[in-house]
């Protein structure tokens, strides 16, 4: 903002300089007032005259008040003239100082009322990457503040407060853009999803109400269905959190990262229904594979961490042909591996005659890395035979 003020400073001198330059340059009203001391002076010369030529006998006692009369009409005129002019000048220097000098602060009053310098000032910091995400938080809640009418601003002010563990935070977020944007359906599922999360995990009839509304505008809204299947798992509605899970993973992309997650939750509900999942109708390669982890690293990891299980061509291209994502948690775990778990549909175990195992541990959740992986040696993908998969070494 310092150069935005220097370059309103420099404005403001360049205009004034339009006012002052030409009284700066004016000359002094000196001349006037010689000009009055030259009138007073032929004057009493006058008188001097008119009363010698009285003493002469040259003049009447009467023509000479009549000369002493007309003497001082003109030096009143002349005089008067002369005070015109040196108030005129007076006037002339005083409104252009003083309008040089308050119309620049006047523009800046009104600039600092119904300005936007907050605005520009953010324009500026948006400009730049935030460092972290508290520091992106901060710019997102000046921004609410100077744009009280930006429903986007809100709303990823919302999903902030969600990163930083901040539901209840958030639902307020929600619930401002919601209100600005007429009820949209995807909205309507994030609010209630932080509403959810803000009442430690009890689903609220105002929780129910918000997806009900979510889910009559967009039957397809996948925040309201992912969080009607956790509810219905955390109230042990195994079955409803199967519809609701399986509903939602015809709904992403096949190379979502999210399908293997609710595979996962999808199995679990079924296990506690005591029922197994319908085996799907596939065809071409079905690569087994048991994986466990190490005894040795059984007290270095969490429950909570990614393990993400790939299937490579040997001698292809890098990204995985399939992919499964489960947690430590879940370990050992065998699963079986084919052209369902494709990521891309141009990527799939039938093109290629050899592929390798492998599995990783992610602390963060990401694919790409992680601190333990384990590796099998190359094998046919005709192969039928159970491939034992340990995760033994770090990355």
């Amino acid at each position: 903002m310092i150069d935005f003020w220097m370059a309103v400073g420099l404005v403001s001198l360049v205009a004034a300089s339009f006012l002052l330059i030409p009284i700066l340059r004016s000359r002094p009203l000196a001349a006037a007032a010689d000009r009055t001391a030259v009138n007073i002076e032929l004057y009493e010369e006058r008188l001097a005259q008119l009363q010698a030529q009285r003493d002469a006998g040259g003049l009447s006692a009467e023509q000479l008040d009549i000369g002493k009369a007309e003497a001082a009409r003109e030096l009143l005129a002349d005089t008067e003239g002369s005070d015109r002019a040196r108030a005129a000048g007076s006037l002339g220097k005083a409104w252009p100082l003083t309008a040089a000098i308050l119309v620049p602060l006047l523009g800046v009053g009104l600039y600092l009322h119904y300005g936007a310098s907050e605005r520009v000032e953010l324009s500026r910091e948006f400009a730049e990457p935030p460092t972290s995400l508290a520091e992106m938080t901060h710019r997102l809640e000046r921004t609410v503040e100077v744009q009280p009418e930006s429903a986007e601003g809100f709303y990823f002010l919302g999903r902030s407060y969600m990163a930083q563990q901040r539901p209840a935070d958030a639902a307020r977020q929600f619930e401002r853009a919601a209100a600005l944007t007429g009820r949209q359906p995807e909205l309507l599922g994030q609010w209630a999803q932080a509403l959810y999360f803000a009442a430690n995990k009890t689903f609220t009839p105002q929780v129910q109400a918000l997806t009900d509304e979510a889910l009559k505008a967009d039957a397809n809204e996948v925040t309201s269905l992912g969080l009607l299947g956790i509810a219905a798992f955390e109230s042990k509605r195994y079955q409803d959190a199967v519809d609701y899970w399986t509903r939602l993973q015809q709904l992403l992309p096949v190379q979502d990262p999210s399908r293997a997650a609710l595979e996962g939750g999808i199995a679990r509900a079924r296990e506690n229904l005591g029922t197994t999942a319908p085996a799907p109708a596939v065809s071409g390669p079905q690569l087994k594979v048991r994986v466990e982890l190490a005894a040795a690293l059984k007290d270095k990891v969490q429950p909570g961490d990614s393990v993400f299980i790939f299937a490579r061509a040997v001698g292809g291209p890098p990204a995985p042909l399939a992919v499964r994502r489960v947690t430590v948690a879940d370990l050992p775990i065998e699963v079986q591996m084919s052209d369902a778990d494709a990521m891309m549909p141009q990527l799939k175990l039938s093109n290629f005659a050899q592929v390798q195992l492998s599995a990783r541990v992610s602390r963060a959740g990401q694919p790409t890395k992680g601190e333990w992986v384990g590796n099998s040696p190359p094998l046919a993908t005709s192969t039928t035979a159970r491939q034992a998969l340990i995760i033994d070494r770090s990355e």
